[in-house]
């Protein structure tokens, strides 16, 4: 099989060092790794797969003699705006976290195990989803082909982490008794219903990010979505709560065999042992955790159900390598 070179860009911070691990873990056929990040961070060394790797300034030439074949983006908006196109010009497939391309419709958003068929249309650029709606998206795909989603309700508890690692500190030294720097006010001991911005509609960004995204990514722009985005002092998995309604009748032992058989999932959907899916259980690990999974008797076939999965893996860097997996896959037939 052919080797790859592979970009990592945004290298030194939280999710880009979570790239690095997932990278460790898995194995993709690689040539050649090259880690960039601002020029605060450049000559910085980087251990990875036993050895140092100096990081390099990002720049508009950085990627030219290279030949470098995906470059995995988690250096915010801003940056991947400017040199998203400057990498996909180079010839790279620029694989970006951060939300400067999810709704450009020439841009596909991918989760593997939901839309894979997307990344053949990529034209230089393949944007990864928002943490939030990617472990909604793994849960809900195998009930939407089963049943059609009619509505859905997301309540989210999302951990401190996803606000990077200002966030992070805000909780750490929250405890500590000292002041927010990150969030406007204390995550310690606290919920703070405010994710992004407040927008003209009353509704976050980060709100209006997982109705959007939910739409593009199953296709189905007819599927009603409402969101409540909750900043909760958890430092890494997010957990959702997701009320469903669907179009047709369903069987809950057949919905619950869906699930345990599809993609990415684990159900844990014991309750009267106290198995349920948890953040302090999810955290380092891939899956998609669902359970608390029962009807919802207020709507014709309505259902709820409990979502966790760890944020900066399979909500950021874990989908984004799983991209790259199936686009050199693809590149493979």
């Amino acid at each position: 099989m052919k080797k790859y070179n592979i970009a990592i860009v945004g290298a030194t911070g939280m999710v880009g060092r979570k790239f690095l691990q997932v990278l460790e873990e898995r194995k993709l056929p690689v040539e050649n790794y090259y880690l960039f990040a601002s020029k605060r961070s450049a000559g910085k060394k980087v251990a990875f797969f036993g050895r140092d790797y100096v990081v390099e300034e990002l720049t508009e030439t950085c990627f030219d003699g290279k030949d470098i074949d995906i470059a995995l983006f988690s250096a915010g908006g801003d940056t991947s705006l400017k040199f998203a196109p400057v990498a996909a010009k180079a010839g790279a497939v620029v694989i970006d976290n951060s939300s400067a391309w999810r709704m450009d419709e020439t841009v596909p958003l991918v989760v593997p195990e939901v839309n894979p068929e997307d990344i053949d249309w990529n034209k230089g650029i393949i944007a990864n989803p928002n943490c939030s709606t990617i472990q909604a998206m793994v849960a809900l795909k195998p009930l939407h082909d089963l049943y059609k989603i009619k509505r859905v309700i997301y309540s989210t508890y999302q951990a401190v982490s996803g606000a990077g690692l200002g966030g992070y500190q805000d909780l750490e030294n929250g405890i500590k008794g000292e002041a927010p720097k990150k969030f406007p006010h204390p995550i310690f001991g606290n919920c703070l219903p405010h994710i992004d911005v407040f927008l003209d509609n009353g509704y976050t960004k980060e709100e209006m990010k997982m109705v959007n995204e939910t739409h593009k990514i199953l296709h189905d722009p007819s599927i009603k979505v409402t969101a409540t985005t909750v900043r909760v002092p958890v430092y890494y998995g997010h957990s959702e709560s997701i009320n469903l309604e669907f179009e047709k009748p369903y069987d809950l032992a057949e919905l619950k065999a869906a699930l345990a058989k599809a993609p990415g999932i684990v159900v844990q959907d014991d309750p009267q042992n106290n198995v349920y899916p948890m953040a302090v259980t999810a955290a380092d690990t891939d899956p998609v955790y669902v359970g608390r999974i029962r009807r919802d008797d207020t709507v014709e076939s309505g259902l709820n159900i409990w979502v966790v999965a760890d944020n900066i893996r399979k909500g950021a860097a874990t989908n984004a390598v799983q991209i790259a997996e199936e686009w050199i896959r693809r590149q493979n037939q």
